[in-house]
């Protein structure tokens, strides 16, 4: 799907709000925007964090994308001064003692009934393992989404981002989780 017309139907459809759209856009740029970032930051975390900022701040404003240029090169420009940002966030940036700490959730498990508990605690026990296999943060947005079933507003509130952050970091846990599941 790399054609110019099918990526102008995406950006049409994204424009009128179509998920799938968005969900292929960032299928379609994620590793060029993702190894582009880990070229800048030298850092995992901090490449995938920026990724994440770029694509849900394009996906915010994709209605102001002017069709006379690329999507890639409107998308690139928007991540480099999301990294410009973060340089300048980093050296201002004081230290907490906390800083380096990341929790990691593991997914609580509620006693279905007997009957319930017999049909789905082998399918369960496997996609746990799936999940425990992310990273961390991507652990926790599929817990709060899936396990906990919290709206993305909610999410947004309960983990301090944006509620656009939060739509692009479930869907590329989605996207991860669907690739270790079929890789099995």
């Amino acid at each position: 799907m790399s054609d110019k017309k099918d990526i102008s139907l995406l950006i049409l459809q994204a424009k009128k709000g179509d998920q799938k759209a968005f969900n292929d856009l960032l299928n379609l740029y994620w590793k060029d925007v993702y190894r582009f970032q880990l070229n800048k930051c030298q850092n995992e975390d901090e490449a995938e964090d920026i990724t994440i900022k770029a694509f849900a701040k394009a996906f915010d404003k994709i209605d102001s994308f002017d069709d006379n240029f690329q999507f890639n090169t409107w998308l690139f420009t928007i991540s480099s001064n999301l990294y410009i940002d973060h340089l300048r966030k980093k050296k201002t940036e004081t230290i907490s003692i906390n800083k380096n700490h990341k929790e990691i959730h593991r997914i609580v498990d509620e006693d279905p009934s007997p009957s319930d508990k017999l049909i789905q605690e082998q399918n369960l026990a496997q996609l746990k393992a799936y999940i425990l296999q992310l990273k961390p943060h991507y652990q926790e947005v599929i817990n709060l989404r899936y396990f906990q079933e919290l709206t993305y507003k909610e999410m947004a509130e309960k983990l301090g981002e944006p509620m656009n952050n939060i739509k692009v970091k479930l869907l590329r846990a989605k996207k991860l989780l669907a690739e270790i599941i079929s890789s099995k």
